[in-house]
């Protein structure tokens, strides 16, 4: 990724099946996300919503809203498909949604300023005399 134009969001399931939504609907797709960066919504210690993740992420996909004609490039689209979901599992749970903005501070940003960080010390080093060689086990 070159840092223009848009990205494509996605939600996965417990088996790591992205859930993504596009002018053709939504897709599941259990490969072509490797380069992807993976952002972590649900800690650890939420057991309980670790267990209904893939039926909640099932059942919200199959709704009316994420029919293909629905999808407008804009204002519904991956990132609407995933902020939805999101909050509806904040619903479910009790707390407040998050607006695009919120949701974008929170989750998004830090990840991104992360992974560009890391991209354009790769992008340098590749350009540049530099060799990466990896440390043994032993010297680490």
């Amino acid at each position: 990724y070159d840092g223009h134009g848009d990205l494509h969001v996605g939600i996965t399931n417990s088996k790591g099946v992205v859930y993504n939504y596009d002018q053709e609907g939504v897709h599941r797709a259990g490969s072509g996300w490797e380069q992807s960066i993976s952002i972590p919504l649900v800690q650890p210690d939420m057991w309980e919503l670790l267990q209904q993740w893939d039926n909640l992420l099932e059942e919200f996909s199959l709704e009316e809203a994420w029919l293909p004609h629905r999808y407008q490039e804009q204002q519904h689209n991956c990132f609407t498909f995933a902020l939805a979901f999101v909050n509806r599992v904040r619903l479910g749970r009790g707390r407040q949604p998050l607006s695009k903005a919120q949701f974008t501070q929170s989750f998004l940003l830090p990840h991104t300023r992360e992974a560009s960080r890391y991209l354009s010390l790769q992008q340098h080093l590749a350009h540049s005399d530099f060799y990466i060689v990896p440390v043994a086990e032993q010297e680490q």
